[in-house]
This record gives structure tokens, C-alpha cells and sequence, in this order.
């Protein structure tokens, strides 16, 4: 057995495309049981989770440059700067 996992992106939405021209695929909580559906063959179905996430749906801001070091986790790293 052999425990991984996959970050699977599309091109920017127009929140994230000043930052960088790729995004993470974000599935949507309404669509989980869908996109975990283990019988999920149809491959539009597929297509269709994979596009940006909306950008009205999303804000972006700066946050502290301790936030690049995966070893710090503390919660204030997620705070916009001021």
C-alpha cells in the first residue's frame, strides 16, 4: 500500500492570476459526494470539477513571509498584514 496524494490545478481565476497563472482545483462542499464517488466515470462530470474555483468567491491579501516555511503553523501567519 502506498499513502500519497495529488494537488491537482487549472489556470488562475482572476483573484489568483496576479499571483500566479495556476490554482489548486478546489472542490466545493456541495460537490464532495460527487468528486469522491468512486463510480465516477464520466468524463465531462470529471471536466467539469476541474475548472477555477469563482472568483467572487474568494479573497486574496498578503500574509507574513513566515507563511513560505512549512514548519510554521501558527495561526497568525494566515492574518493580512497591516
Amino acid at each position: 500500500m502506498v499513502e500519497s496524494c495529488s494537488i491537482i490545478v487549472t489556470e488562475a481565476n482572476a483573484v489568483l492570476a496576479p499571483i500566479h497563472d495556476r490554482m489548486p482545483v478546489i472542490i466545493s462542499s456541495t460537490d464532495d459526494d460527487t468528486w469522491l464517488n468512486p463510480d465516477l466515470q464520466d468524463p465531462e462530470t470529471v471536466n467539469n470539477f476541474l475548472l477555477p474555483y469563482p472568483a467572487a468567491e474568494m479573497l486574496a491579501y498578503p500574509v507574513n513571509r513566515r507563511m513560505n516555511n512549512p514548519r510554521y503553523t501558527a495561526a497568525d501567519g494566515i492574518q493580512p498584514l497591516s
